[in-house]
């Protein structure tokens, strides 16, 4: 009789214990029916680099409303990350997203294995090895500029053709941050848009030697102007060297590529379009993921390697915007659909071409465009950091 009460005992026992694993399932299984997200920027959104990103909370707020719940942090220093982080999850974020550059991010996800923390990514912020929670994601920007360097060529082909300007005077200035492989295959495939129209283009370019510095950003701007540039583009955060650009027009032909946002507001005379990378798709699909407990890459569109995942045109990743009617040469909009074509359809192309490059870090390290080179094709950060020969580099102004 007593064996038989613990065989009854135990039957039940294992009842019970089936019951509750498959209740826990579908718990698990379960969407979550409210989420908490964190933005971390390293400014606000009187810069446009942040201003762009936070268009991409906008949407998220307004597809997923109820739902989610939003936690901002702007202006965040690197010596200020950990706390920050530690505050957001504090407060229950359950997925927190970055456009900082630090590397503390990566170092501080371990400490925080149910949340996911998403940062834009550039060659020293992916770690050769990462938790499984910490995601990096970024555009196939290079593409971008490539198209808007095509908008560029055509505007300085128009110039030459009417006898505004020489041939001789077809050069581009550009203002870069730091002289990253983020910065220099920006103005490497943007260049090689505009040879592709002009072949004979010359480029400039000045460092800043940060990635806000309006007055510094300006500087540049106007130096690169003095200096004859016809065409400013700009890889650095501020409206700086717009405005620059804006100022120097006297009727004299200046043509500025922004990128993060629309410059008509500031530039009319001057800015000729704007290039964007589209974060939506990507912050979107990854909350919803984790609302749906699911790998946080499989919702997001694009090339995937592991944890980090990078999305172009094809995409809807990236956006040209504002061609300005008044400034941009005939046949501008159709040279934009054909070459957006161009570089979906040929990963190489925007690198492609008689040149050499050098490391500016290796002077040994070298590379031949002959057969051209693929961005983001191991990585979604930027990793072509070769300068062609026959670009000018300058340093930070005094």
């Amino acid at each position: 009789m007593k064996r038989a009460y613990i065989t009854t005992l135990l039957t039940c026992l294992s009842i019970i214990a089936v019951v509750f694993a498959l209740s826990y399932s579908r718990g698990q299984g379960r969407a979550m029916k409210s989420v908490t997200v964190g933005f971390i920027y390293e400014s606000d959104e009187s810069a446009p680099y942040t201003y762009n990103f936070a268009l991409a909370q906008t949407l998220l707020e307004e597809e997923l409303r109820d739902s989610v719940n939003i936690i901002t942090r702007n202006n965040v220093p690197d010596d200020s990350v950990e706390e920050i982080l530690n505050d957001l999850v504090t407060q229950g974020c359950n997925v927190v997203f970055t456009n900082c550059h630090s590397k503390e991010f990566a170092a501080l996800a371990p400490s925080f294995p149910e949340v996911q923390i998403c940062q834009v990514s550039d060659m020293e912020n992916i770690p050769a090895d990462r938790s499984d929670n910490y995601h990096t994601f970024n555009g196939k920007i290079y593409q971008a500029r490539y198209v808007s360097g095509v908008a560029a060529g055509l505007k300085l082909k128009e110039l030459i053709d009417n006898g505004t300007i020489t041939s001789d005077e077809a050069v581009v200035g550009y203002v870069g941050a730091f002289p990253t492989a983020a910065v220099i295959s920006g103005y490497t495939s943007f260049l090689m848009g505009i040879r592709s129209v002009v072949p004979e283009a010359v480029m400039r370019v000045k460092y800043t030697q940060s990635w806000a510095s309006y007055r510094d950003e300006k500087a540049c701007a106007k130096d690169l102007i003095d200096e004859g540039c016809i065409v400013i583009s700009q890889h650095s955060d501020t409206t700086g060297p717009a405005i620059a650009c804006e100022e120097a027009y006297s009727g004299s032909p200046i043509i500025f590529v922004g990128c993060n946002r629309g410059l008509l507001d500031i530039a009319p005379a001057t800015a000729l379009l704007s290039i964007r990378i589209n974060w939506a798709p990507y912050i979107i699909g990854a909350v919803k993921s984790v609302m749906n407990h699911r790998s946080l890459e499989s919702g997001v569109p694009g090339d995937s390697f592991g944890n980090d995942i990078v999305a172009g045109f094809s995409d809807n990743a990236l956006e040209i915007m504002d061609l300005n009617g008044n400034l941009a040469a005939k046949g501008t909009q159709k040279a934009i659909n054909e070459a957006v074509k161009t570089v979906t359809s040929d990963p190489a192309a925007a690198f492609r071409g008689n040149y050499t490059g050098v490391d500016p870090d290796d002077p040994s390290d070298t590379i031949d465009l002959s057969d051209g080179f693929v961005e983001n094709a191991k990585s979604s950060a930027p990793e072509f950091h070769y300068v062609l020969e026959d670009i000018t580099v300058d340093a930070q102004p005094e």
